[in-house]
Formats: structure tokens, C-alpha cells, sequence
């Protein structure tokens, strides 16, 4: 088997009303994961999870959460099922950063939990109180995306993959955006279905609210090198943990660069471990030559450990 893997985590978007309900009822680890969760928060978010509906868990005070605990779950069961599994290396999209950092031990699973709770609520309340979009530029060079952005006052919120970025601000200024793309050489522009604009600064209220809460936070260094969206760096120390985690809020999620330098780091198997396929699909247009394992059930589970093992 491949003795080394790094770990994804997944980010705001890919949750999916049921998520998690298999493993729960299959795995007593994972059942012991949810039961904790709905305890420490001292409500049903398992419920939400399982039974939606669809826009209760969307909202971003749930779905942060509910991605945070599905990513552990399934890393759980998995180090139950190939307890020889060694993990190298973290890293999540945007809220999988907060996942990746739990995984590695920065912080206890309780911990996590609470942050990423109230980095969901602090940012649905700056979706609220503001009118801002993103939108998605396909096969566009990044240099182009960015002179587009500051041209139309907006700012870039995702390098997500080579040829695939996502720009976020006020409505005017992203629907001017995707106006001016074909001008800009962009193959594609569209608007996204989102609560507001993510990674950008009408997220600032919400950093704001966040940064105390990461001063008092309880957080160690990671067992693993984690790698921040922020600096697209693995992080050195406590300080800059909370840095990172804090800016990341209103600043450009750099994941592209962050894959290309895990991978330089040697590494070429990766476990997705969220729902969906998001990640694995990113990583097809960043680097096509490494391999990628997506965990968000029973039956991909399955279908991993055959591989894997």
C-alpha cells in the first residue's frame, strides 16, 4: 500500500443532505463522532445532517460544522480500517483548513467544533448585513483574473486550480466582472449560488468577531505540517496558526499553489476525505501525474481500502 498520504479536507459547498448517515449507522467510532458533536453544541447538528432540509444545512452556521465533523468521521474510520495508514500532511479548502488543523491535533475535535461553529455564524452574519456575489472565471490566465478584479473593484477569493478561479465582492462589481471576462481572454464567466461574498472583504465584520476567538483558543503545533490557504506555506508556530486562520477569512484561498507545493514536497497520494469529489477534480487540473482516494461513505470507504491496502 502507499505508506504515506496527505490528507484534504473539504470546503463550504460540498455539503449534501444525508451526509455522514451511513457511516454513523455502520461505524460505532463514527456514531461516538456525532454523538460528541451534538453534545458539545448542545443541539442536534447530526439531524440536520441527515435529514436536512437542504437549505438548513446550507446555511453557513450549519454546513461549516457539518463538513468540520463529516471530514473527521470518515478520517476516523479510516484509520480504523488501515490503522498502518501513515499521515504526512495536511490541508483543507477554505473551512478544511480548520479540519486539516483538528486532524493534526492543533486543536481537540470539541475545539474545532466550537470555532468552526462561530466562524459560520460570524460570516452568515456578514452574508446578512451585506450585498455581496462571487463568480467563477474558467480558463482564464490568473494574471488576467486579477487585473479584472481590481478593474471592477472585487476581489479574488479562490485560485482553486489552474485555469479556474473565483472572484468575490459586491454585486455591481462582480456583475461587471463577468461582463468584461471575454475581454479579458476569461473562456467562461458565471455567477455563483452562494449567500454572499466569501473571501472578500464585506467579509471583514466576520474576522473581526473571529480574531479574539482565536487568541483564546487552546492551540498546540501540528503533529503534521498543515498547510495554510493563506500563505500557501506549511505553518511554522501557535502565532502564526492563528494568523493565518484569522486573514484567511477575507483573503484569496490559494489552493493551486498550496497543492503544487505539497506535491514538490515529494508526495503523491492524496485521501479527499468530505463529500463529493470537489478536491480530486481540482487536483485533475493542477497536477494530473499524483493519485487521489475521495472518502465520503461506506462505499467509497470501501472502494479506497481495496486500493489503498
Amino acid at each position: 500500500m502507499a505508506n504515506k498520504v496527505v490528507v484534504l479536507f473539504s470546503g463550504q459547498g460540498a455539503q449534501k443532505v444525508g451526509m455522514g448517515k451511513d457511516l454513523v449507522e455502520t461505524f460505532p467510532r463514527a456514531k461516538a463522532l456525532f454523538d460528541k458533536a451534538d453534545a458539545a453544541l448542545g443541539r442536534s447538528l447530526s439531524s440536520v445532517m441527515f435529514e436536512g432540509p437542504d437549505e438548513e444545512l446550507t446555511r453557513t452556521g450549519n454546513c461549516q460544522p457539518a463538513l468540520y465533523l463529516h471530514g473527521l468521521a470518515c478520517l476516523e474510520v479510516l484509520k480504523e480500517k488501515l490503522p498502518e495508514l501513515e499521515i504526512v500532511t495536511a490541508a483543507g479548502l477554505s473551512l478544511g483548513e480548520f479540519t486539516a488543523h483538528s486532524a493534526a491535533g492543533t486543536f481537540s475535535f470539541e475545539d474545532g467544533l466550537k470555532l468552526v461553529e462561530q466562524r459560520g455564524a460570524f460570516m452568515e452574519e456578514a452574508c446578512n448585513s451585506t450585498e455581496g456575489a462571487m463568480a467563477a472565471m474558467i480558463g482564464g490566465d490568473a494574471e488576467a483574473v486579477k487585473t479584472l478584479a481590481a478593474d471592477c473593484d472585487v476581489d479574488v477569493a479562490n485560485f482553486n486550480a489552474i485555469g479556474q478561479i473565483v472572484v468575490s465582492g459586491s454585486i455591481e462589481g462582480v456583475d461587471k466582472a463577468v461582463a468584461g471576462a471575454k475581454e479579458c481572454g476569461i473562456r467562461i464567466a458565471k455567477k455563483l449560488k452562494v449567500a454572499g461574498a466569501y473571501h472578500s472583504r464585506l467579509m471583514q465584520s466576520a474576522q473581526d468577531q473571529l480574531a479574539p476567538v482565536l487568541v483564546a483558543a487552546d492551540i498546540s503545533m501540528p503533529s503534521v505540517p498543515v498547510y495554510s490557504n493563506y500563505n500557501a506555506t506549511a505553518v511554522a508556530d501557535s502565532a502564526e496558526i492563528r494568523e493565518t486562520l484569522e486573514k484567511q477569512v477575507t483573503s484569496s484561498v490559494r489552493w493551486t499553489e498550496s497543492m503544487q507545493a505539497v506535491i514538490a514536497e515529494g508526495n503523491t497520494t492524496f485521501i479527499e476525505l468530505g463529500p463529493g469529489k470537489v478536491l480530486a477534480g481540482l487536483m485533475g487540473r493542477i497536477d494530473k501525474t499524483v493519485k487521489v482516494y475521495s472518502i465520503d461513505d461506506v462505499a467509497s470507504l470501501e472502494a479506497a481500502i481495496t486500493e489503498l491496502g
